[in-house]
């Protein structure tokens, strides 16, 4: 699971390089997904706080809670690290840091946008005379993926669609039994079960920044709400339904969304799947070098328009994805960002009608120098996702 020691050293070389350019001494990571980027050092984030020094210039610095140092040394990380006895400490993990950072140079501290308040107060007061000052030397280096990432994005998109196919089968199964048919919650914990034991079952050592595969249930009006929780509702014939399901592997995320629709589609189901699967092509096909974010969001977007749902639009059409399934950039009107070779995007629009439900449909794209690539490979037309009880 650990990428090679070359990896590291190229985001290293680069990073020194995006310092030297903003006259900063080093970038102070302190965040999992920023940590794991940067030396490959995966751990559950608690209040017990990780920080890893990153110089333009030597060799970086990890201090982590003693109680994580054996799992530091299971993952074989390279760089050096200095444990702190605990929370909130006699010695408290900032003053560690300060000590283990004293005589270096720490004029200008580069440290990322989501720092909360309360740890630049910490950290300011410890590290005296140091400026702290936020910056996005980390964050555009995430931008692109590197070839080594890809790999791991396209193991769990693997998974990812075969954790779709899960949850279908588990409804089919239950029509062709003639038996009652699951809730949400019981379709997302089977399709998250299925997504983790396959996890296990494919890599001995198993990582991650926030989870291993996860799981949005929802059919019928509650599918309307975009970002609703699995309720105990069951499922029923007549029902739309979607499974937004997403997995990680080495905590490098993917996300597959599908609509189904649980016996003969109506004339309603079939005009809003076929205009949401109609926007999501020309969107995905829009995600090409050269075009911005923006650019693509309102090509992708004004699909749906022209078919009249402009009210049902409850959300931008996609996102970055990464280390974490929602980063930079972002596929809607207010980013300019321009695609590059190596941005992975949620493709995602959707239509959400009040009372009925809603549809949507998600691949992961790779841009590329030859146009956009699925890595999620389910089957998008309505006809595959219709789901019946026959055997």
């Amino acid at each position: 699971m650990r990428l090679p020691d070359t990896f590291y050293a190229t985001v290293r070389a680069r990073l020194g390089d995006a310092l030297a350019k903003r006259d900063l001494d080093g970038f102070l990571a302190t965040t999992p997904a920023d940590v794991a980027f940067l030396t490959g050092f995966f751990y559950i984030a608690t209040e017990r706080p990780v920080y890893l020094w990153m110089p333009r210039e030597g060799d970086p610095l990890l201090v982590i809670p003693r109680l994580d140092e054996e799992y530091a040394a299971q993952q074989e990380i390279t760089v050096e690290t200095v444990t702190y006895a605990e929370f909130p400490g006699v010695v408290t993990p900032e003053e560690t840091l300060a000590a283990a950072l004293s005589g270096r140079r720490t004029r200008r501290i580069g440290v990322g946008a989501s720092l909360s308040i309360g740890a630049l107060d910490k950290l300011t007061w410890a590290i005296g005379g140091a400026s702290l000052v936020t910056t996005d030397a980390v964050a555009q280096l995430r931008l692109c993926k590197f070839p080594e990432e890809i790999p791991l994005h396209e193991a769990a998109a693997r998974i990812c669609d075969e954790m779709l196919a899960a949850g279908r089968e588990l409804i089919a199964d239950a029509l062709a039994r003639g038996t009652e048919l699951p809730r949400e919650d019981e379709i997302a914990r089977h399709v998250i079960g299925y997504g983790t034991d396959r996890m296990y079952a494919d890599y001995d050592r198993v990582v991650y920044t926030t989870k291993l595969a996860g799981g949005l249930v929802y059919a019928g009006p509650n599918s309307a709400l975009p970002h609703g929780l699995p309720t105990r509702r069951r499922v029923r014939p007549g029902d739309t339904l979607i499974l937004s399901l997403g997995a990680a592997v080495a905590s490098r995320f993917v996300e597959s969304e599908r609509t189904f629709v649980i016996g003969e589609p109506t004339a309603e189901q079939r005009r809003y799947y076929e205009a949401d699967r109609e926007a999501q092509q020309v969107g995905t096909e829009a995600m090409r070098v050269g075009r911005t974010c923006a650019e693509v969001n309102r090509e992708c977007l004004d699909v749906l328009r022209g078919h009249g749902l402009g009210d049902y639009i409850r959300h931008r059409q996609g996102h970055g994805i990464g280390l974490q399934n929602h980063e930079a950039p972002w596929v809607e009107d207010g980013d300019d960002t321009v695609l590059a070779p190596g941005m992975l995007l949620s493709s995602e629009p959707g239509v959400y009608v009040p009372g009925h439900a809603g549809y949507r449909i998600s691949d992961t794209v790779l841009v590329t120098d030859a146009g956009p690539r699925r890595l999620t490979s389910y089957p998008r037309d309505l006809a595959s996702n219709v789901i019946e009880g026959v055997r």
